[in-house]
């Protein structure tokens, strides 16, 4: 009886072959894992130095709070007309692709048959596969002109005679030749296959024992969709506004060629109008400072490591906002 046993449990043990192989796959994926930690740090490394060596010359105050960039032709280093650039295009660009991005994901995963989504998935997808430089083509010569023929356009906010408030007008002027309006549409439209194919996979994550039980109470399937699907993959869907958000930040060409190079600070109150006339993010500014004649040395050429440093700052607040939201949303099956 004992051989037996003995021989029963000799048989379950693992050869040394296959031990050794085990741990070296371990050490592996640990070593690929701390390989994406080490390209972070020396990412910081690379940057903080020129950055460092940049604000020794130039206040960080006068660079974060400045209200002019042109470090090219009058050596002024304020950042605030790139970030605000920046966010315009961010802001508008996520307005328009979060919702459509949601909207495509909802119905891929809760009403599309499997023809269709092996279909439409697929096509949705090749926007991200378009160059930028086509995009940036795209708003220069469609875009624009399309937008451009429904304007101007005014709408009265507060009317004439309304007590304590002053009369306002809310006004889109006609589009120039380089416009946020139209690197925004762009922009929005890149990243919808971002937040639809990551979203359609949170979604699709949800156990059918939640949409079942819903189908069981008399909702319908919008409900269903719209009330227990999208809460439950809360986490999955904020992961892809953050990952698209983040591509909208660090978009170049495209910006570049339909938004131009002319920073300048937001108009307030009309802020519609930031929309219709040029400016510069910060990776547009970066490409600036690169193609300059100062490249290699001087506080123009570090003024690119200390945009750089400001960018990483902004992606780095933004994802450990998103982190947070993901944590307390998330759901465990």
């Amino acid at each position: 009886m004992s051989n037996e046993s003995d021989s029963g449990v000799g048989s379950l043990q693992r050869s040394g072959f296959v031990v050794r192989k085990e741990r070296l796959y371990g050490r592996l994926i640990a070593a690929s894992a701390g390989l994406t930690i080490l390209v972070t740090v020396g990412i910081i490394l690379a940057l903080s130095g020129r950055a460092l060596s940049f604000w020794s010359q130039i206040s960080p105050i006068a660079f974060f709070t400045g209200t002019n960039w042109s470090p090219v032709i009058a050596n002024s280093y304020g950042v605030l007309p790139l970030i605000s650039g920046t966010l315009i295009v961010t802001i508008f660009s996520a307005l328009i692709a979060l919702p459509i991005g949601l909207a495509a994901a909802v119905y891929l995963s809760e009403y599309a048959s499997d023809t269709a989504r092996s279909i439409l998935k697929p096509a949705l997808e090749i926007l991200a596969g378009v160059p930028t430089v086509i995009y940036g083509y795209m708003a220069l010569v469609y875009v624009t002109p399309l937008i451009d023929g429904f304007l101007p356009i005014s709408v009265q906010l507060v009317p004439a005679g309304v007590p304590i408030l002053p009369e306002f007008t809310l006004v889109m002027p006609s589009l120039g030749t380089f416009n946020a309006l139209s690197a925004s549409v762009v922009v929005g439209i890149m990243i919808i296959p971002m937040v639809s194919s990551i979203s359609e996979d949170a979604l699709s994550a949800v156990p059918d024992s939640l949409r079942q039980g819903g189908y069981g109470l008399g909702s319908t399937k919008f409900d269903v969709s719209t009330r227990i699907v999208v809460p439950s993959a809360t986490s999955g869907i904020v992961a892809s506004y953050v990952l698209a958000i983040s591509r909208a930040i660090g978009e170049t060409m495209a910006v570049t060629m339909a938004m131009g190079m002319s920073p300048q600070m937001p108009y307030f109150p009309n802020v519609l109008r930031n929309l219709a006339e040029s400016s510069q993010t910060i990776t547009a500014a970066m490409v600036q400072i690169a193609g300059a004649d100062s490249y290699g040395s001087g506080p123009t050429y570090e003024a690119m490591f200390a945009l750089g440093m400001t960018l990483f700052a902004i992606t780095l607040i933004m994802n450990v906002l998103a982190e947070l939201v993901r944590r307390r949303f998330r759901e465990e099956y």
